[in-house]
């Protein structure tokens, strides 16, 4: 294995295109889908999440149809030499932390065996603590990916079907999760088609509408304060399904969170313990866990919430963390990508598409899909706590990974990433295109 450390360059400023964002949602036949440019809601929605999901889910979809429009505008030169990757994710820091707010930044690629690991910045404002690789970052939503990889692995085992109704793993009677008579089948929870609401207590839903808010982050953690599992059970006999199953993309952490508990049922044993067995065993992973111990807690990178200048909390647990719970170091994310880029069954297994929305969007396990010309099949998913966001993107054409985070939360963050990120995908299609 390659690894290659190094110290930033100069900096190098490029523009890249502006791209639309596209969101799908739960919409009469007539207006199946409709473009939202960082609207508000779309009145249309009638099982849409808040306003600060949409942004989020908005950013998401504009990578499966902006990429394209991003490396054909960068126009790359007719060659690059492999030692082009560490200036272009330099480039790619130096600019995203001079968007304001950002503090710091850390990138991991893979490619074609190669890895490399950059840490620019300063965690906290003035005191000179740049991250390095022993930092714990939140991972966010990424965390979804993992679970998406567990059950894939269920699936092969034969221990699970996509066609299982979610009752039958649940530990009581739930009628209501179902829907014009059928059943929330655990494909409908790794696909965000199951209609269930973005976040158990339904109470959390409302306080994210206000996600920039600075009182946003002490309100999530009222709110999670002594919130179990038990207390988790009890909710979710409040939840009401509306519309077809299967068909309608309505984001949902609290789906996420019904997965582990099947996880939990099928094999016998926490998802935690699962989870750390799965990555150890396949990726050498030794440093991702939901839980740290108290020797770890100085290694959790500090973050910023919105424009609030003090450093905020971090996120509070959810009932089994599968949904948002991750924390990681880089040199483990760059395992996860080479993972995530590897002949696995269960990697196979979890990148088939489940749900296709338009030609070149569709979803799998967790994992949103796109196709395009230049980048052929790729994998994206976006992760955000009030303190940290990040990106993950698999390209197996490339047999580039990249997973890129910043430890600042905000309304411009996901789309300051986008941006400073054309760089190295200008760098990896120049590469390519000159074999």
């Amino acid at each position: 294995m390659s690894v290659v450390r190094f110290r930033p360059g100069p900096p190098r400023i490029k523009k890249n295109a502006t791209f639309g964002w596209r969101f799908f949602c739960p919409a009469p036949p007539q207006h199946p889908t409709r473009d939202f440019f960082l609207s508000p809601l779309n009145p249309l929605c009638e099982n849409a999440p808040p306003p600060w999901m949409v942004r989020m889910m908005t950013k998401l979809a504009a990578i499966i149809t902006g990429m394209t429009l991003l490396l054909a505008a960068c126009k790359p030169a007719a060659t690059a030499p492999a030692h082009d990757i560490p200036a272009a994710m330099s480039e790619t820091a130096t600019t995203l932390l001079q968007s304001k707010l950002l503090h710091a930044t850390s990138i991991a690629v893979v490619y074609r065996g190669q890895e490399f690991i950059l840490h620019q910045g300063e965690l906290e404002t003035g005191k000179a603590n740049p991250p390095n690789d022993t930092t714990l970052y939140e991972i966010g939503s990424v965390s979804k990916t993992f679970a998406g990889l567990l059950l894939a692995n269920a699936v092969l085992d034969g221990k699970a079907s996509l066609d299982d109704p979610i009752q039958n793993y649940l530990p009581a009677a739930y009628p209501n999760l179902q829907s014009q008579g059928q059943p929330v089948r655990l494909r409908h929870l790794i696909t965000h088609t199951s209609n269930m609401p973005g976040m158990l207590p339904l109470q959390v839903n409302t306080i994210l509408k206000d996600f920039t808010a600075h009182a946003t982050p002490a309100k999530l953690n009222a709110a999670y304060a002594g919130y179990g599992q038990r207390q988790f059970w009890q909710d979710l006999h409040t939840v009401s399904l509306n519309g077809p199953l299967g068909k309608d993309y309505a984001y949902s952490s609290a789906g996420t969170e019904l997965v582990a508990h099947a996880l939990e049922t099928i094999y016998g044993m926490p998802y935690e313990v699962l989870l750390t067995q799965l990555l150890a065993r396949e990726a050498g992973m030794h440093d991702t866990r939901l839980s740290l111990a108290a020797t770890d807690a100085g290694r959790l990178a500090p973050g910023y919430h919105s424009d609030n200048p003090i450093v905020t909390t971090p996120m509070p647990q959810l009932p089994w963390g599968a949904a948002g719970n991750l924390k990681s170091t880089m040199p483990d994310m760059a395992k996860y990508l080479r993972l995530q880029l590897s002949a696995h069954p269960a990697v196979a297994e979890s990148h088939k598409p489940l749900v296709r929305f338009q030609d070149d969007f569709s979803i799998g396990y967790f994992w949103n899909i796109g196709t395009n010309g230049q980048l052929g099949t790729h994998y994206v998913h976006h992760g955000g706590v009030p303190r940290a966001q990040g990106y993950a993107y698999i390209v197996p054409q490339y047999q580039l990974g990249v997973y890129i985070i910043t430890n600042q939360s905000g309304d411009a963050t996901a789309g300051a990433m986008e941006s400073a990120l054309a760089p190295i995908f200008d760098t990896v299609a120049s590469m390519e295109s000159a074999q």
